[in-house]
C-alpha cells in the first residue's frame, strides 16, 4: 500500500480514536482527580507498550534519547494533565475543538525553530481550519455561559506542546521506528508518572465503589487505545507524511468529539455543523499542494 493511501487511513483512524478520547476523559474525571487520571493513564499505557514492544527501545541511540525525552514531555506527559484539568471546567467537545490549534502552532514552530518550509495552501488550510474552530468555539461559549473558559488555556498550551512534539519527531527522530519512539517516550515517563500516582492518592481509592471502578475502566480504554496504540500510529503518520498533515488530524477530532458530546447531552446546532464543514475544507487544502507536487514529479 502506498504511503499516500496509508496516511489517509491513519488520519481517519486517529481522528476516530482521539475524537473519542475527550468523552473518555470526561467520564474518567467522574471518579478521579486530574492528577490521578493523568498518572493512571500514563501507567496503563506504559504497561501495554512494554508488553508489545519493550525490545524496540534498544534500537534508540544515545544521541536520540534526549529528543525522545523531550518528545515524551511535550507529546504526552504535559498534555495528559493539561487536558484533564481543562475538562473539569469545559465540555469535552469544546476541548476537542480547541485542539484544532495544533496545525497552526506546528507550522509556526516548524518554521521558526526547525526551518521547515510551508506552502501557501497549507497556510490557507490552517486558517480555514481555525475559522471553523472559531465558529464552534464562540457558539459553545454562547450556549454554555456557565463554563469557565479560562481553563481553555490549558488546551491551548497542550496544543502548543503537541506542535513541538510533531516537529521533533519529523526533524530529529525520522530514523527511529514509530514503536520505538512510543515505547521510548513511556520509558522516560514511567518514573515521574509513578511518583505523581503515589502522591495523588490513587492507592487510597475504594475500588469497590462503582463510580471509581467505572472511571478506571474508561481510563484503561483511553490509555491502551487512545494513548498506546494511537501514539504508534501518529508517530508513523508523521514519518510518512508531514508534520502539518499529521497534526491536521486535530481538524477531524472536533467532529467526533461533538458527536460523543451530543450523545452525552451536550448541545449541537446547525452552526456547529457549519463549523465542522469548514474544518474539513481546511484539511483538504492542507494536503492539496502536496498532491499537486507529486503529480508534477511523476510526469517529469
Amino acid at each position: 500500500m502506498e504511503n499516500d493511501t496509508k496516511k489517509w487511513i491513519y488520519l481517519i483512524i486517529l481522528s476516530l480514536v482521539w475524537g473519542s478520547s475527550y468523552i473518555l476523559i470526561k467520564k474518567g474525571l467522574v471518579g478521579l482527580t486530574p492528577l490521578q487520571l493523568g498518572a493512571v493513564r500514563i501507567t496503563f499505557s506504559t504497561i501495554f507498550l512494554f508488553i508489545i514492544g519493550f525490545k524496540s527501545v534498544f534500537t534508540i541511540t544515545r544521541k536520540q534519547w534526549p529528543w525522545i525525552a523531550l518528545s515524551a514531555l511535550l507529546g504526552t506527559f504535559l498534555p495528559v494533565f493539561l487536558f484533564a484539568y481543562a475538562e473539569t471546567e469545559i465540555n469535552s467537545s469544546i476541548a476537542s475543538i480547541l485542539n484544532s490549534l495544533v496545525p497552526l502552532f506546528t507550522m509556526f514552530l516548524g518554521y521558526v525553530i526547525f526551518k521547515i518550509p510551508f506552502t501557501g495552501n497549507q497556510v490557507l488550510g490552517v486558517l480555514m481550519g481555525l475559522a471553523g474552530a472559531g465558529i464552534l468555539i464562540f457558539k459553545g461559549a454562547e450556549v454554555n455561559p456557565e463554563q469557565n473558559y479560562l481553563f481553555a488555556g490549558f488546551v491551548v498550551l497542550a496544543a502548543l506542546c503537541y506542535a513541538g512534539n510533531a516537529n521533533i519527531i519529523k526533524s530529529k527522530l525520522q530514523e527511529v521506528s514509530s514503536k520505538a519512539i512510543a515505547v521510548g517516550n513511556f520509558t522516560v515517563m514511567i518514573i515521574p508518572a509513578l511518583i505523581v500516582l503515589y502522591f495523588s492518592g490513587v492507592l487510597e481509592l475504594d475500588l469497590s465503589n462503582n463510580i471509581v471502578s467505572e472511571s478506571l475502566m474508561y481510563v484503561g480504554v483511553l490509555a491502551v487505545v487512545g494513548t498506546g496504540i494511537a501514539k504508534i500510529l501518529f508517530n508513523r503518520l508523521i514519518q510518512i507524511s508531514s508534520a502539518v498533515f499529521s497534526t491536521s488530524v486535530t481538524y477531524l477530532i472536533p467532529v467526533i468529539g461533538i458527536f460523543w458530546g451530543l450523545l452525552d447531552g451536550e448541545l449541537f446546532t446547525l452552526i456547529h455543523f457549519l463549523g465542522a464543514m469548514v474544518i474539513l475544507l481546511g484539511v483538504y487544502l492542507v494536503n492539496r499542494k502536496q498532491k499537486k507536487d507529486r503529480r508534477l514529479s511523476r510526469s517529469s
